[in-house]
Formats: C-alpha cells, sequence, structure tokens
C-alpha cells in the first residue's frame, strides 16, 4: 500500500472509530480500530486486507467497508448467541475440526501413493472399461495455419498443407517461417475439435462441419487472414475414446483407486496399532 493510500485508510479507520463510540481511550489498544465485547480490530489487521496497488479513494472505501463488516459479524454474533444452543455450536465445531484434521491428513497421506503405472496396467484397465471413455465432442487429427492475405509464400502453403508425405512436411515448415501466425501439426495426435474450430471465424454448423467429418479441406479468408485446416482423420462424439486419448484419464482412475486403497490401508494399520498399545480400549460392557 503506498504512502497516498494508507493516510487515506488511516482516516477512514479515524472515521469509523468515530463512529463506533468506543468505551474511553483508557481502555482501547494505541491501534485498535473498533472494538466488540473482547474482540479488538487494529489497524494492522485492516490495512493487510487492503490489496497493495489501489487507488487511495478505493484503499478507504475498502477499509471502511472491512471495518464495518467485521463490526456486523460480531453485533450478529452476540445477538445469536443468545437465541441458539452455543453447546450444540461448540460441539458441531469440534466436530468438524476434527474431520478436517483427518480429512487433511489421509489426503496429505495418500498424496504418497505411487503414481505410476506400467503401460500394461494402463491399457489393461482401459480395454476392460472402454464403455467408461465415450467421446463428449469429436477429435480430429491433421494440420491448422493461419497466414496473412499478403503473405509471399502463400500459394505454396496451400499446396503443402494438403500434403501428408515427410518430404512435403519439411517444405511446409519451412514455408511457415516469418509467415504464419499460428502453425500447428497434429497428424499423429488426436485433438479435440472445438479448440481448433474456436480458432477459425468460420460457423461450422451445416455443411460446413459436413466438411470436417467428410476429411475435407477448409480455406477460408476472414479480415485479411487465410484459415487452412486439413483434416487428416476424424472421430465423431459417441465413439469409444482412441487410447492415447484416453491414457490421462485412465491414469487418473487407477490412481483414485490406488488411493482409496491406500487410505483403507492406513485406517486399519491406524486402528490396529491403537488398540494393540492400548490407545483405543473397550470397556467390558461395550464388547
Amino acid at each position: 500500500m503506498n504512502a497516498s493510500a494508507y493516510k487515506s485508510v488511516a482516516a477512514a479507520l479515524a472515521l469509523v472509530m468515530t463512529g463506533c463510540g468506543g468505551s474511553g481511550d483508557n481502555i482501547i489498544p494505541a491501534d485498535a480500530v473498533a472494538i466488540v465485547g473482547g474482540d479488538v480490530l487494529t489497524r494492522r489487521d485492516v490495512a493487510s486486507k487492503v490489496p497493495a496497488g489501489v487507488a487511495a479513494e478505493d484503499s478507504a472505501a475498502l477499509a471502511s467497508a472491512y471495518v464495518r463488516s467485521w463490526i456486523n459479524m460480531r453485533l450478529i454474533e452476540q445477538v445469536a448467541s443468545k437465541e441458539v444452543d452455543m453447546q450444540q455450536i461448540d460441539r458441531l465445531t469440534a466436530e468438524y475440526r476434527s474431520e478436517l484434521i483427518m480429512s487433511q491428513y489421509r489426503r496429505a497421506m495418500a498424496q504418497q501413493a505411487d503414481g505410476t503405472f506400467s503401460d500394461d496396467s494402463l491399457r489393461s484397465y482401459f480395454d476392460s472399461h472402454q464403455e467408461d471413455f465415450r467421446l463428449e465432442r469429436p477429435l480430429i487429427k491433421g494440420v491448422y495455419l493461419k497466414v496473412p492475405e499478403d503473405a509471399q509464400n502463400l500459394a505454396i502453403i496451400r499446396r503443402l498443407y494438403k500434403s501428408e508425405r515427410p518430404v512435403d512436411i519439411d517444405k511446409l515448415e519451412k514455408a511457415v517461417l516469418g509467415n504464419a501466425i499460428h502453425y500447428d501439426y497434429f497428424r499423429d495426435s488426436w485433438v479435440d475439435w472445438v479448440q481448433v474450430e474456436n480458432r477459425i471465424p468460420l460457423d461450422f454448423s451445416g455443411e460446413n462441419f459436413d466438411k470436417i467429418s467428410k476429411r475435407q479441406n477448409v480455406d477460408f479468408t476472414a479480415d485479411g487472414f487465410v484459415y487452412l485446416l486439413s483434416v487428416s482423420d476424424y472421430l465423431p462424439a459417441g465413439n469409444v475414446m482412441p487410447y492415447e486419448a484416453a491414457m490421462p484419464l485412465v491414469r487418473e482412475r487407477l490412481l483414485a483407486v490406488r488411493r482409496r486403497a491406500y487410505d483403507s490401508r492406513l485406517l486399519n494399520d491406524l486402528y490396529n496399532r491403537a488398540v494393540e498399545d492400548g490407545t483405543v480400549t473397550f470397556p467390558t460392557a461395550a464388547k
């Protein structure tokens, strides 16, 4: 927070303190902004809630709003404490705290489960659960380019981007250097169709999408740029994912299974150890 903003915040806090009344300077700490019951809000507390770099006026407004919010919350707590069962609140709070500690610990322990899997285990799981891995959107393979309409090598690029011959691919990569705004080669890997569609300012409904599903080329010019797309392969939504596309999901699924098993072993080990060392005991009547 800069000096100007800090001065504005301080002024706002002074106004808030005046508005809050107070119980006399002799019981208010030197840096106190507001006191509600036994709770004290200090200038440092408020300043920590104001983001750095905020304009002075905005800093003052944020500080004033935070002070008022802090006061309101504690006043509500005071009123509510007389209307609700505070013992129940304390019990629920303790239970939630225990659950949170247990959850965080179990999650930390589960992270220790090794996340590596052999290719055979990944492939085996995929083959056995293919119905769980169906496409929600189409996948494509191909080449995508965005080239300025006045690019010197545009005619050469237009000829080469359709070819799948290795020699032409090498020529294309040389031709796009210094000419293409975007150049993505993905003939050897599946790509979500939506990622490509969003780059081309063309309505891909109806016959334009039919071109994609039929593996036809797209050559579209708009706003001084030429958009080229060569589709070498297409897989429609609803089909089973290719293994290479499903592999990250398969790995996550197997990791979740492994972590659940690790968590179960952890709880059983803790329980058995506690029973053995006497940390957990069972009165005769409870057995």
